[in-house]
């Protein structure tokens, strides 16, 4: 019979069953640990020095994260809803001289990879269209074992330091009272932690940009995030950041566009890298560095260890040293994609860690997770998991072993085994980790390096074009408009107006506010007994003005390979023009389908059947790159008289898409609300509107407008009505 009477008699006032050990009282408590031991100081991990390692003696950080890696089973806790293909990287030329890591310096062989693409803040179940984070996580099954490259498709993350990544997840997961909403960051919670964490200021922009909602896995980049160490075959060490740029360039969908494809088909994006893959169309990535010598790391403005911060291309250019191809999908979902287990720490001679503390953090955190999803120690032994090179060590048991180890020895050294399984020497392949010098105190604290968060957001902001500009500020105002709690908006207009004046009256006008002064100390997360002046930001300007490489508007924009394009039927067309056009795209690698008001077949003008891949009713605009209108006199007129495909039509000028229409067609594009936008032209010049008697020319000039991707002017001028 458990005792209630010491904290009854200490607070009267109570109620019994509000002072069970089991129910937390929420407020006006300070912090402890599970034990409850009082927690002085929740924002920093125990480092050696305040750019040193993480140190393994850090209890109240392993804890946290321990506890935060266990909370879902088996479904993960982030990156939960994926996608996966295999394929191979190819390098295009050795680099010894960084690097003894065999796979990056032999041009002969195929290195097989998997590489595994996902959301990360909805669960399974949820859709591919959420506006979020990408994860761009890569395998590669080397001749010396695996390597992992475990990375977004945004160069920098919300937080600085993974003591602080339980805290991020809490807040943009669904609300714990009750569990909404689902994959979207537009709630309280998650702008609550944002505006009294200057550090996220950075990513927030990248979020609330259009690469957050990719037009497919296969048009987006992908980062390693931190910054890694290449270690030669002499020793020496060179700081390293990886990029993936896809060959397709960089392209999105238009908000309004996500929305509409999470209702039709939540699973766009991994219906999208499939059926490429299974048409060969395959999808391929240059990988990139930007590489630091080790006298270099201080000649920055920002720290090279802050994973908020980029290297701007401008400052060390990309070098790209070799191609990744995906050329297979999984033979089965759960068994490849849902069990593959990626971890920072499977790395390879030649690569190595930085103290970035993010980094250290998630090299506990990857075991610890897979360790209870997937069953226990031996998940490395899953198919997908394995390396393709023997594995030899003096690990036994545990659940689900799969591997028979014969004889009686599992120790080491031993005498009764021969000694083996033998320790490898460096110039064998023997993993030695960098010998870099430490001497510092234990400090929970972060480098003063780290307190600038507001430059590259600034930076990141000013490289946007113009509708680039336009969409970050509707994509604020949507998400700040639908927190509830007054103050919290006020606060992150505070945050806004320290990267960009213009960019926080513009959010603080579509919420009816007006700008405040930035609340002091901006960052109210500091130790119990911390000096706030301490933890203030550094506010400086940019050291550049823009960087192209923030832009989409200066991607690859030279090809429209694996690109949809819809062409409206109906009995009576001109099945000539059909074909040329269907030809002329398909020997530029689009993919076309003919949409009609019904299913099955509609006869041509000239008594041919034409087969039909989609209805008005199972198709959609939002499906498609582009939309063509083939002629044929009653073809037209009965597609001008069809409300579903004047909505067609109108959903794909709104979506800022390339139309083109035979002349005779203008009688359907007639009925649509930009008829009068409609004029001869080259693409480019016509709002990516083409229509021509000329079917050369309609087809050159389409082909043109599809390459641009989409035509965001017709946005700026607003023509598109909501």
């Amino acid at each position: 019979m458990s005792d209630t009477s010491a904290p009854n008699s200490a607070e009267p006032n109570k109620k019994a069953a509000d002072l069970t050990p089991d129910t937390e009282q929420g407020s006006g408590q300070e912090m402890t640990s599970n034990q409850g031991l009082k927690i002085n100081d929740d924002q920093n991990s125990l480092k050696a020095g305040d750019r040193g390692p993480t140190l393994m003696e850090d209890f109240l950080f392993r804890e946290k994260m321990t506890h935060f890696d266990h909370e879902r089973i088996p479904e993960r806790v982030v990156h939960a809803r994926g996608s996966a293909a295999h394929g191979v990287f190819k390098l295009y030329e050795p680099i010894p001289q960084l690097t003894r890591a065999g796979f990056l310096n032999d041009t002969t062989v195929e290195t097989p990879v998997f590489v595994r693409f996902s959301t990360v803040a909805g669960s399974r179940g949820s859709t591919d269209l959420a506006r979020d984070v990408r994860g761009f996580a890569v395998k590669f099954y080397t001749q010396e074992g695996n390597f992992d490259l475990v990375g977004n498709n945004m160069p920098v993350f919300f937080i600085q330091d993974a003591i602080k990544f339980p805290d991020l997840i809490h807040a943009v997961k669904p609300e714990p009272h009750n569990e909404m909403p689902q994959a979207a960051s537009a709630h309280d919670t998650f702008w609550d932690f944002i505006s009294l964490m200057p550090e996220s200021t950075h990513m927030i922009m990248w979020l609330m940009s259009d690469r957050a909602i990719p037009r497919s896995y296969r048009m987006m980049e992908g980062f390693g995030v931190h910054t890694f160490r290449l270690i030669n075959e002499s020793g020496e060490s060179h700081f390293v950041k990886f990029h993936w740029k896809p060959l397709l360039g960089v392209h999105s969908v238009a908000w309004d566009e996500a929305q509409k494809l999470s209702g039709k088909d939540p699973d766009f994006h991994r219906r999208d890298l499939w059926d490429a893959i299974e048409h060969g169309a395959f999808p391929e990535w240059e990988l990139g560095i930007q590489v630091v010598a080790e006298a270099d790391e201080h000649k920055f403005d920002f720290d090279l260890l802050d994973p908020t911060k980029i290297i701007p291309e401008e400052l060390v250019p990309l070098r790209r040293i070799g191609k990744m191809t995906l050329n297979r999908n999984p033979d089965n979902f759960f068994s490849e994609t849902e069990q593959v287990a990626f971890h920072v720490g499977n790395v390879v001679s030649g690569i190595d860690f930085t103290n970035d503390p993010l980094m250290q953090g998630r090299l506990f955190s990857y075991t610890d997770t897979q360790l209870i999803r997937l069953g226990g120690p031996n998940f490395h032994e899953i198919p997908i998991n394995r390396p393709i090179v023997p594995v030899h060590n003096n690990q036994r048991d545990g659940f689900m072993r799969q591997q028979i180890n014969k004889g009686r020895v599992a120790y080491h050294p031993n005498s009764l085994g021969s000694g083996c399984p033998f320790q490898a020497g460096m110039a064998d392949g023997g993993f030695t980790s960098f010998a870099e010098k430490i001497d510092a105190q234990k400090v929970r604290s972060r480098s003063r390096s780290f307190f600038d968060h507001f430059s590259q957001a600034k930076l990141f902001f000013n490289s946007q074009s113009e509708p680039e500009k336009q969409h970050m500020i509707d994509a604020l105002s949507f998400e700040l408009g639908k927190v509830e709690t007054l103050a919290i908006r006020k606060r992150m207009l505070g945050i806004l107006s320290l990267v960009d004046g213009t960019l926080a009256a513009s959010v603080a006008l579509k919420l009816g506010l007006e700008v405040p002064e930035p609340e002091q100390p901006i960052n109210k997360s500091i130790p119990a007994d911390g000096n706030p002046e301490d933890f203030e930001p550094v506010i400086t300007a940019p050291s550049l003005e823009r960087s192209e490489a923030l832009s989409m508007e200066h991607t690859a924009k030279d090809t429209i390979q694996t690109r949809k394009i819809a062409i409206l039927v109906a009995d009576g067309v001109d099945s000539a023009t059909l074909i040329k056009m269907q030809d002329a795209l398909s020997d530029q690698g689009a993919v076309t389908e003919i949409i009609a008001p019904r299913q099955g077949v509609v006869i041509a003008e000239d008594d041919t059947m034409v087969p039909i891949n989609h209805s008005f009713l199972t198709a959609a605009s939002v499906f498609y790159d582009a939309v063509y209108i083939p002629g044929g006199t009653n073809c037209v007129a009965t597609l001008a008289a069809d409300s579903d495909a004047i909505h067609f039509l109108n959903e794909a000028y709104r979506h800022c898409k390339a139309i083109a229409a035979d002349k005779q067609a203008m009688q359907v594009l007639e009925q649509t609300y930009f008829a009068k936008s409609v004029t001869k032209g080259t693409a480019g010049k016509n709002d990516g509107l083409i229509v021509s008697d000329d079917l050369t020319v309609l087809e050159d000039n389409f082909i043109a407008a599809i390459k641009l991707h989409r035509f965001w002017e017709r946005e700026t001028a607003r023509k598109v009505p909501a």
